[in-house]
């Protein structure tokens, strides 16, 4: 890569700067967690408004936020395998401005598809309150959590044999309204809208790039790793499997902004560079 400006042994600034913050946010937290009143993910992840642990701050804060070792090392380790050339392409100051605007924005997508959600599912409470029944109550469940408590489904299967019961009733209501909640208040961590932003970037730049993949080991085009990569994350998508907690959309919608930008600056091809 040495035609592109890179050093052998040099790491340009924004991404080292990138990589020391979110690996020291991240063994920090480990280390300082149960010091906090709530945890930090709660406190830094993002929230949606709805939520009473939403707070403003967090449409940053949870860009630097994991929720797992192999998670923050996913998401480092392409960014420093990518992002690095487009820092030295680009500069400090572009590059930071396209990390942070597909960061931003793929928050926002992802924000978005969880308020429709969320408002879907107030949509089936209403329905469910003016009609209680034990089938509504668990179809929502399969939907929603995909499989709950024992004890849950032995409630339903009790309340099928007693359907006019009202404890069963106002129970009914209170494990709808509960898993409402819980979804609002489930926070989204991590740097992945981000960094598919950057995947994007490096495919649109370099295309006929060769990536040496693990499997199958054999050199493939970038275009065409990044290019599966995003179709695999459109699917998984389209799923919306219950228990499924990786933000998909955030995934897009990184891929989405980065790709809009990318093109934004093309259209001053002097200016690009």
């Amino acid at each position: 890569m040495s035609s592109y400006g890179y050093r052998p042994g040099t790491i340009p600034t924004a991404i080292k700067n990138l990589l020391i913050i979110n690996i020291i946010v991240y063994f920090g937290f480990e280390v300082l967690g149960n010091s906090f009143a709530i945890s930090p993910s709660h406190m830094f992840g993002l929230h949606l408004f709805e939520s009473d642990y939403f707070k403003p701050w967090q449409i940053i804060t949870h860009m630097f936020m994991h929720g797992s070792f192999y998670h923050l090392f996913g998401n480092m380790f392409a960014l420093f395998m990518f992002g690095r050339i487009l820092e030295q392409v680009w500069g400090t100051k572009r590059f930071l401005i396209f990390y942070f605007v597909c960061g931003l924005g793929a928050a926002l997508i992802h924000t978005f598809v969880l308020w429709i959600d969320y408002h879907s599912m107030n949509a089936a409470f209403t329905a469910f309150k003016n009609t209680p029944d034990p089938s509504l109550l668990s179809n929502f469940l399969s939907d929603h959590i995909g499989h709950a408590n024992s004890w849950v489904y032995e409630f339903i299967d009790a309340w099928k044999a007693n359907p006019d019961s009202v404890q069963y009733i106002d129970q009914g209501k209170m494990i709808f309204e509960k898993v409402i909640t819980e979804s609002i208040d489930v926070p989204t961590v991590g740097a992945s809208g981000a960094i598919f932003g950057v995947l994007v970037g490096f495919g649109v730049l370099f295309p006929n790039t060769e990536l040496l993949l693990l499997f199958p080991p054999i050199p493939i085009k970038a275009k065409y790793v990044i290019g599966v990569y995003i179709i695999f994350e459109l699917f998984m998508a389209m799923q919306n499997s219950a228990g499924d907690d990786v933000a998909h959309f955030a995934h897009l919608g990184g891929a989405i902004i980065g790709y809009l930008l990318i093109t934004y600056w093309r259209k001053n091809r002097k200016n690009f560079y």
